[in-house]
């Protein structure tokens, strides 16, 4: 088994690496949306790296995205920035490649991979995070499509997107196979968006809810078929769980080096505090857990390309890099001590940013009762 990355690889991560951090604006407040930094990241490859070629994507497997994304977590201190794209790119895109009409596509994919357009998520509702079995927001056939009618909450990128991405119940008698996917555009009549929630991290990702109102869709703005919504969903979601988390995986290795750095500079009764065990310990367990996130997150990214079940090692590999994400986040203030609490270093940000990964995308308990699904318990 070869852990080694190609020349290729290694050539399009550092290219990756040193191209972000050349681009990363200076002096912009975190929570301020730009679209200089959409049409910076799509002139990057940032938002197509998985999305086909003919539509202007990078026409890559789930590792190889995994691969830049990790490299664009890394490079990039905003992880707003980052999750906002891998939100755009892998629940949004990505579904519009595999089952949007070719219509759909070509309308679409090539502004969403330029960054001339900003899409947005729309599934979670205000009662039912997890559980997406049961959706409120209804999808009434009519001639020449379809009415919805409902709310849905925690929209990534909805107060500032110009396309939706969205999952309505068609038929309440069958449960999850009585979902229909839609894409919506959102500035169409009967859509009204929200101002951006106040979070505690992420603030670059605007956040907030979309209101459906006899919203008319028309019928080519269906993803796949009426009733495999769910089943889209959850496709990308395999996505979404693998490589958006990528990023958090550059944040980590971020992370250790600058603790690393750190403990190697700073002083204490005479000597680098790297010395004391206390310290030097707790950063070999941020390594630990970088490590075995990263490659669980590389071994379900390698079990998608190989176009096997993919479910344990992705909800294994997302459970792995979320947790190890915020543990890392908080020990890397605890190593800078009064510091890591100060907004100047940038380290209290690391952490507000982490939060989130563990109940985004599923949350950690749902990530253990899916293995624990798949391990037939």
């Amino acid at each position: 088994m070869d852990f080694e990355l190609s020349a290729e690889q290694s050539a399009r991560c550092q290219n990756t690496l040193r191209q972000v951090a050349g681009a990363s604006p200076a002096g912009r407040p975190r929570d301020v949306f730009a679209r200089e930094d959409w049409r910076t990241m799509g002139g990057l490859g940032l938002l197509g790296t998985c999305l086909p070629a003919e539509y202007g994507g990078g026409g890559l497997g789930a590792l190889d995205t995994a691969l830049v994304i990790e490299a664009f977590g890394r490079a990039c201190t905003d992880t707003g920035l980052v999750f906002a794209a891998g939100a755009h790119q892998f629940a949004c895109a990505v579904p519009i490649a595999e089952y949007g009409s070719e219509a759909v596509r070509k309308g679409w994919l090539p502004d969403l991979a330029s960054g001339a357009a900003v899409a947005g998520n729309a599934m979670t509702e205000p009662d039912s995070g997890s559980d997406v079995s049961r959706l409120k927001v209804r999808a009434r056939q009519v001639p020449g499509g379809w009415r919805l009618d409902g709310t849905k909450s925690f929209v990534s990128n909805g107060p500032v997107c110009d396309v939706l991405v969205t999952y309505a119940t068609s038929d309440p008698d069958l449960g999850h196979l009585g979902q229909t996917a839609f894409v919506v555009d959102a500035t169409a009549p009967g859509v009204r968006r929200s101002e951006p929630f106040d979070k505690m991290g992420l603030w670059s990702c605007r956040a907030g809810t979309v209101d459906f109102e006899d919203c008319f869709v028309p019928d080519d703005q269906v993803l796949g078929q009426e009733g495999a919504g769910a089943a889209i969903f959850q496709a990308s979601m395999g996505w979404e769980r693998a490589c958006l988390f990528a990023g958090y995986v550059g944040l980590l290795d971020r992370l250790v080096t600058r603790c690393t750095d750190f403990a190697r500079e700073r002083r204490q009764s005479g000597r680098p505090i790297g010395s004391f065990q206390a310290v030097s310990h707790r950063i070999v367990d941020m390594k630990l857990r970088l490590e075995s996130a990263r490659l669980l997150l590389y071994r379900a990214c390698a079990a998608m390309d190989s176009g096997g079940r993919a479910v344990l090692p992705v909800a294994l590999a997302k459970l792995a890099v979320s947790e190890a994400a915020l543990a890392g986040a908080l020990d890397a203030v605890r190593v800078f001590g009064g510091r890591g609490y100060l907004a100047d270093h940038g380290i209290e940000a690391a952490l507000r940013d982490s939060v989130p990964a563990v109940l985004f995308s599923g949350t950690s308990e749902m990530q253990k009762e899916i293995a624990a699904k798949e391990l037939g318990l």
